[in-house]
């Protein structure tokens, strides 16, 4: 996230408050100009809607960003005609709630609500103007440093130089760098051993410090080195070598956290909360909808050869958990006690079981696991428990796609990788894809992969 300097702190609130108060002059004004206008006074009622209009009016521009806008004017114009939408919005809902909206006027309401956004629009015009020009006066930027020549400091240089709040000096080597590493620095201006020069030198007011793990008594030394002067001493530590899972940093009872493997479920309780209701909901849709094709496969199942409509199987779930995922039978009844991936033209496959195979239907069962609890509608799909003891321990961070709920379908799905897996190698691109997900997961990414699931059923791969 961008970090503000103070003075450029200063400049976005200033800048905020001098165009939200312009702003909401011109609409209470075109207010009070429309009531008189009509009624020949303004009323209580009217007072009271402006208040209320303000007070809604400060947290709805502030969440939509509108002031201070350092985009395009259109980009400007669009937000402020969202923040303004949602003003009259929330209005209108306040209005049939309290069923107060017969006491205003309907036309003096619909006049002011178009004229007081080109109102608005207007006075941007200007200010957008203005602001730019404001943004663009030099700024003291922050003299910083970096200490450390890896993979990190690398990147670290990059956002910097990118950075218009600070300025990278340069970085400093730390004695036990190789040539392997150094060479990733393109700005090396010395080595720690010449860090208090430097510091005075360049009159730098904040280091960073990008040294691995291992170098952490060195980290230690520079940080009590350090306290004699007025430098702000940040460490990036190094983690590169290590595999992460939905990795962060908190405060725990004041104390810094670095969380180095967490389920996003148990991580934001919120937004774990938001992706089971979603499930459910769409799952209980889904059953309602689908309801007279799944009947129509039950008897499909039923009639092309014996044995039970619904295959159980046992696989592992939400943290390890053993769960049985259901699907339609696509097979002939068979010894199951070597479970063996389906191949094309498995002899095992039905010619029912072919059709509802290759066109996932065979998967509508899950839906009910779904809304049992045991999986969701999007994760990494779950494997036999004898697949999963044979890949353990030959791909690293396998049984890690566990910290989540398997899904009905994946990322990995909608990338290719349905069906068999041949070799070690495309089950270690598939997991990568599952570990890529449980660290990117949003709701947003789930609805991205819902809608891509269709075009991913096309896929010659299924069988």
């Amino acid at each position: 996230m961008e970090e503000l300097i103070p003075q450029q702190a200063y400049k976005r609130g200033l800048t905020f408050w001098i165009q939200w108060i312009i702003a909401m002059a011109v609409v209470l004004l075109l207010l009070f100009i429309l009531v008189l206008n009509k009624s020949g006074e303004f009323s209580s009622v009217y007072q009271l809607l402006m208040v209320i209009t303000v007070l809604i009016a400060l947290p709805v521009y502030t969440l939509w960003q509108v002031y201070p806008s350092q985009g395009d004017y259109l980009t400007g114009i669009k937000l402020l005609g969202g923040a303004w939408g949602t003003v009259i919005v929330i209005l209108a809902v306040i209005g049939f709630a309290t069923k107060t909206g017969a006491v205003y006027s309907r036309e003096v309401l619909l006049t002011w609500g178009v004229l007081a956004f080109f109102g608005q629009a207007l006075c941007f015009a200007g200010l957008h103007t203005l602001s730019r020009i404001y943004f663009s006066q030099p700024v003291n930027k922050t003299k910083v440093a970096i200490i450390g020549v890896g993979d990190v400091s690398a990147q670290l240089e990059q956002k910097l130089n990118s950075n218009s709040y600070e300025q990278l000096i340069g970085v400093i080597a730390h004695e036990d760098a190789d040539n392997k590493t150094a060479h990733v620095a393109s700005n090396i201006i010395g080595s720690i051993s010449q860090l208090n020069e430097l510091i005075q030198t360049h009159k730098i007011s904040r280091l960073y410090i990008a040294l691995p793990i291992s170098n952490m008594g060195q980290v230690k030394s520079i940080y009590f080195d350090l306290f004699e002067l007025n430098v702000d001493v940040i460490w990036m530590p190094d983690l590169q070598g290590m595999m992460l899972l939905n990795n962060s940093i908190s405060d725990l009872a004041g104390m810094p956290a670095i969380h180095l493997n967490e389920s996003p479920l148990t991580a934001n309780k919120m937004s774990g909360l938001l992706k089971n209701t979603m499930d459910k909901l769409l799952s209980v849709v889904a059953v309602l909808v689908l309801s007279p094709l799944m009947l129509m496969v039950c008897l499909g199942v039923k009639l092309s050869s014996l044995g039970p409509i619904i295959f159980k199987q046992k696989r592992h779930g939400w943290n390890g958990k053993v769960i049985e995922i259901w699907k339609f039978r696509s097979m002939t009844v068979h010894d199951d006690n070597e479970v063996k991936q389906a191949v094309q033209n498995d002899s095992r496959v039905t010619s029912f079981g072919r059709f509802i195979r290759c066109t996932s239907i065979d998967e509508l069962p899950q839906f009910f696991n779904v809304l049992m609890g045991d999986m969701s509608l999007v994760g990494p799909r779950p494997h036999a428990l004898e697949h999963n003891d044979y890949y353990t321990g030959r791909i690293d961070a396998y049984m890690a796609r566990h910290r989540i709920k398997p899904g009905i379908t994946g990322l990995a799905q909608i990338n290719g990788f349905r069906g068999e897996t041949e070799t070690i190698e495309q089950m270690k691109e598939r997991v990568d894809y599952d570990l890529r997900y449980i660290n990117n997961w949003s709701i947003g990414l789930d609805i991205s992969i819902l809608l891509k699931t269709p075009l991913s059923l096309l896929s010659k791969d299924i069988y």
